[in-house]
């Protein structure tokens, strides 16, 4: 795992960008060993050209759909009108391929990676088969969409999944951790990458993202963060990820670690207790905000 003198958690939009991606994070320049991220923005009839090398990738549509080449074979994302209108479908990218992409329409697009040992087949993701699930209750309910996890999707290492927080509300919580390889958790990299809705009169919004670390290991981390940020946990304790009222909150998580491919968490002892108090509260009735179906907001 990192050396926290090497990493800076707080990556903001744009001070990643190399190449035709806004955002590029990889384990050299995080300063850990497996998980990557990568963001293009294509204009219409845009196309970009890359190698996976040593990384397993997804092509996760956060604004429009592609068509996506990986060698000499090919298939079509759907994709949506924005993470806040649909669940998308999604295309796994093997290690060692050459990839273009091509957005006929122009569009967004998320390229979660880890660093694999096997190299499995190119392949759709339908947006049929991502489970959606609801965690949490009250003030602390969230819509998970469990892209990548691996009761959902086989890759190699990577785990990625997506969560929507409705304004006002807490995600990430009660504060857990996945820092140490053990039965009852797992040791993992995690990326945490921002979106914010928009306001009915067009303003941008912000959210809030708390990492702690341990005495021994320290890490200290309550920044502002809005589209397009990103945060790095390399170790220690995280959330709430917090919701401004007002604006809908999303994030995709990217985790990848040496272990057996398992999302094992601990929960931070202090605050563990607040999941007892779920049982005699109801799901948020604003949830889930988004399902197969394109939803227009208004």
């Amino acid at each position: 795992m990192a050396d926290n003198a090497r990493v800076n958690p707080l990556v903001p939009r744009g001070s990643s960008a190399e190449g035709p991606f806004d955002v590029y994070i990889t384990p050299e320049n995080a300063g850990w060993e497996y998980s990557g991220l990568r963001v293009v923005h294509l204009p219409v009839g845009g196309r970009a050209r890359f190698v996976t090398g040593d990384d397993e990738m997804l092509v996760v549509p956060l604004v429009g759909g592609c068509d996506v080449a990986c060698d000499d074979e090919r298939l079509t994302l759907t994709g949506r009108r924005s993470v806040f209108s649909r669940v998308t479908d999604f295309a796994y990218l093997p290690r060692d391929t050459v990839v273009t992409l091509r957005a006929p329409n122009g569009g967004r697009f998320a390229l979660p990676a880890a660093r694999a040992g096997r190299t499995l087949p190119f392949r759709y993701g339908a947006a049929e088969d991502v489970p959606v699930e609801l965690r949490g209750a009250g003030q602390a309910s969230r819509q998970v969409n469990n892209l990548c996890t691996p009761e959902s999707f086989e890759t190699d290492r990577l785990i990625a999944c997506e969560v929507l927080t409705p304004g006002g509300n807490w995600s990430s919580y009660p504060p857990h951790k996945h820092d140490e390889q053990s039965e009852c958790e797992s040791s993992l990299e995690e990326i945490y990458y921002f979106e914010v809705a928009a306001s009915p009169a067009g303003g941008h919004g912000c959210g809030y993202q708390r990492v702690y670390g341990h005495p021994d290991r320290p890490i200290d981390v309550c920044a502002e963060v809005r589209s397009g940020d990103v945060v790095l946990i390399p170790y220690g304790w995280h959330g709430p990820s917090m919701a401004a009222p007002g604006y809908d909150l999303y994030y995709l998580n990217v985790m990848a670690g040496p272990g057996e491919r398992r999302w094992l968490v601990r929960d931070d002892p202090a605050h563990g207790w607040v999941r007892g108090r779920w049982v005699a509260e109801p799901v948020d009735t604003r949830l889930p905000l988004t399902s197969i179906r394109e939803k227009r907001r208004s």
